[in-house]
């Protein structure tokens, strides 16, 4: 398992380490890889060019990028990965719950409350998904996996795919109807249909708002009246279970 913890404030970072080693030693049989980061900067550049984790630690407040910026990288890359904020402000808890961060830890982080979170993290650590999306372009089919997905969109009459990262896939005219098109990835847990000509990927959105949801690209979906209620409960739960 391979867990990050940036800091930028070199005692903090060592408080932890020191947590950390005492966990390892205690868990028996797992296997942990440790990269340790000063610079938020340099964290945000590797996460930016795919190289993920299973458990983040982050501090919150950092020069240049927060902890907030780090966490919204993370769930854009489509990463899995479990975020455990360790900081000195209760301020930015709503902001952590927007990136679904597993926990947030009060400095200086107990041994209890450090030891708690990280049994949450091994035991919610969610496998990377394999399950892949076709698409049938004018080039031929393309395949892009779930977790990359950040809504798609039925566009007269073609599936527009729009994924992390700001890159957007259009398919050939479809013969189904969208509810057809999308039957099968609309069963995954991840994904609610919003619209009639929307199926957002909860784990991308930053934002529930009146009417309206704003996924992390900021592009803001409507949501049609019919289904307010249901959306507002299915997200809800969604969000709930993530930190159970």
């Amino acid at each position: 398992m391979k867990i990050v913890v940036c800091d930028d404030c070199v005692k903090d970072l060592q408080q932890i380490e020191r947590l950390l080693k005492k966990y390892m030693e205690m868990a028996a049989g797992i296997r942990f890889d440790v990269e340790k980061y000063t610079d938020a900067c340099a964290l945000y550049e590797e996460i930016s060019q795919g190289r993920a984790a299973d458990v983040y630690i982050l501090d919150m407040i950092m020069s240049e990028k927060t902890g907030i910026d780090i966490g919204s990288v993370i769930r854009q890359t489509g990463s899995g990965g479990v975020i455990i904020y360790a900081t000195t402000s209760a301020d930015f808890a709503l902001e952590a719950y927007g990136v679904h961060a597993a926990r947030y830890l009060l400095k200086p982080v107990s041994e209890e409350h450090f030891f708690e979170a990280m049994d949450f993290a091994l035991s919610h650590k969610k496998p990377e998904k394999h399950l892949l999306f076709p698409i049938k372009t004018k080039e031929g089919t393309v395949t892009v996996p779930y977790t990359k997905i950040e809504y798609i969109e039925n566009y007269s009459r073609t599936l527009n795919v729009f994924l992390t990262g700001q890159e957007n896939i259009r398919s050939i005219f479809i013969r189904k109807s969208f509810d057809e098109e999308i039957k099968e990835i609309a069963g995954d847990r991840s994904f609610l249909r919003i619209h009639k000509s929307f199926l957002i990927n909860m784990n991308h959105v930053k934002k529930l708002g009146q009417g309206e949801v704003i996924m992390e690209s900021g592009k803001r979906i409507p949501i049609s009246k019919n289904r307010a209620a249901e959306v507002k409960r299915e997200y809800l739960m969604f969000v709930s279970d993530c930190y159970r």
